[in-house]
């Protein structure tokens, strides 16, 4: 216990010296710094004073986002205490206005926000947050199911597999991560199946995101070779894991070989053009690449880091295993903050949604890096929950963001808690917990609505 307290008390003095020398507040100043508030300026509509102008209709959405009830009531009703509370007169609880409000709130302002603050905090991490001096991006994608209105079904039909009427629209969500700060610096929505819904096309759309000398880690989706050659000509390295049709056809015995299960090899170009390419485009594609192949914590790895001295076969593996950060930065995006199943009827306002959530996130791992860069710690070592538990409860106290006593004071709790490191973490995808013994739906609801009233409940299953 005494050995706790005086860890705690050595971490906060430590803390308390470096924001008493340079720049202390590199990242949490952004939040109030005049080119970000440009930005927000910039991406303003043309509005009237109204009850719920853009700005605060924004923080609004972000509250909502953030908290653990993230129905539209609620925002509502938060607001109008919080005029009472300023002294100010009284509004309707209705949430019309509100509502109509976020949906005159221009999606850009929020895509806009997500990728400055992912920018900033990419430009602002420290060399020791990046991989040999080289910032690691990290990219993946996800499915998000949104509520079930002939609107977003049109634009983001559910799966062919599903019965219509039992399934949920359903859009794909692909992201660009930056290893260091834990920040999203830009993503891409598209639909779940169909022409320009993988997560490589999504993908090219936002390459520009990436700069020369990033180094991007990514599963078996995008190791392909019109990607790895569009990597090469932007000066951006890869890992990925080798595409699984291809594992079995891996022969180590061919190509330079650098050492055990460890070759270089030259692929050459397809000779059909993907029916996305453009002729022009195909035609400039080289003819041949040179890549190389690993095997390496049981999977094969396809790299354009070819030289074997500056990056030996097991620097390669250990820089791959940090490509799991991004599983759990989704996992934090839509299990923890909730998106996991959005709420709005129509698709504009649901990619609306998505992008409130991702700069929400954005935020928090605004407050993570501040503090990790203060108890000189990787923002990775700390707890993102715990992040957000910690601002709510300063949010809900209405505590002063400008006092910076009581922002240290925040940062010193942050920092904290550290995450469980596991490396090589075995779980069964199985849960102990049994679920409610319901039948599956497996009609529509109104047809299922009324077999009720004809016929009753039926019976739990045993």
């Amino acid at each position: 216990m005494h050995r706790n307290h005086s860890a705690r008390k050595h971490q906060q003095q430590r803390i308390r010296h470096r924001a008493a020398n340079g720049d202390s507040y590199a990242f949490f100043d952004l939040l109030t710094s005049d080119e970000l508030m440009g930005q927000v300026e910039s991406q303003l509509p043309d509005h009237r004073e109204r009850l719920f102008p853009p700005t605060e209709t924004l923080s609004m959405f972000l509250a909502q986002a953030l908290g653990a009830d993230r129905s539209c009531q609620k925002a509502v009703n938060d607001a109008a205490i919080k005029r009472l509370a300023g002294g100010l007169s009284g509004c309707s609880t209705y949430t019309g206005a509100y509502c109509r409000a976020r949906q005159r709130l221009p999606v850009e302002m929020a895509t806009a926000l997500v990728r400055y603050t992912g920018r900033l905090m990419a430009g602002q991490s420290p060399q020791a947050w990046h991989w040999r001096g080289r910032p690691v991006r990290l990219v993946d994608g996800t499915t998000v199911p949104m509520p079930d209105t002939p609107a977003n079904q049109a634009s983001y039909p559910q799966p062919h597999s599903q019965m219509q009427g039992l399934g949920f629209p359903l859009c794909r969500l692909v992201g660009i991560v930056c290893l260091g700060s834990g920040a999203v610096l830009n993503a891409a929505i598209g639909r779940y199946q169909g022409k320009g819904g993988d997560e490589q096309t999504l993908l090219r759309s936002i390459l520009d995101t990436l700069d020369a000398r990033d180094i991007l880690l990514g599963d078996a989706y995008f190791a392909t070779y019109f990607l790895l050659c569009d990597l090469q000509a932007r000066g951006v390295d890869a890992v990925f894991e080798q595409l699984g049709a291809r594992k079995r056809s891996t022969d180590f015995r061919l190509g330079q070989r650098l050492g055990p299960r460890d070759h270089l090899i030259t692929i050459t170009k397809p000779s059909i053009k993907p029916d996305w390419m453009a002729q022009a485009d195909y035609d400039n594609t080289p003819n041949t690449l040179q890549v190389r192949e690993l095997h390496a914590g049981g999977k094969i790895l396809v790299t354009t880091l070819l030289n074997p001295k500056r990056t030996p076969k097991t620097d390669v593996k250990t820089l791959y295993r940090n490509r799991w950060h991004v599983e759990l930065d989704l996992r934090n995006i839509k299990t923890t903050l909730g998106l996991e199943i959005l709420s709005c009827k129509t698709p504009q306002m649901a990619e609306k949604e998505i992008w409130v959530y991702l700069l929400a996130y954005n935020l928090i791992r605004l407050m993570m890096a501040q503090s990790a860069l203060l108890a000189d710690r990787l923002p990775r070592e700390l707890s993102f929950k715990h992040t957000l538990q910690l601002w709510l409860a300063w949010h809900q106290r209405g505590m002063a963001a400008d006092n910076d006593d009581t922002l240290m004071a925040l940062f010193v709790l942050i920092a904290q808690h550290s995450v469980g490191n596991r490396p090589g973490r075995i779980e069964p995808r199985a849960i102990k917990r049994r679920p409610k013994q319901y039948p599956l739906l497996t009609k529509p609801r109104p047809i299922a609505r009324e077999n009720v009233r004809k016929h009753g409940h039926p019976k739990k299953l045993k």
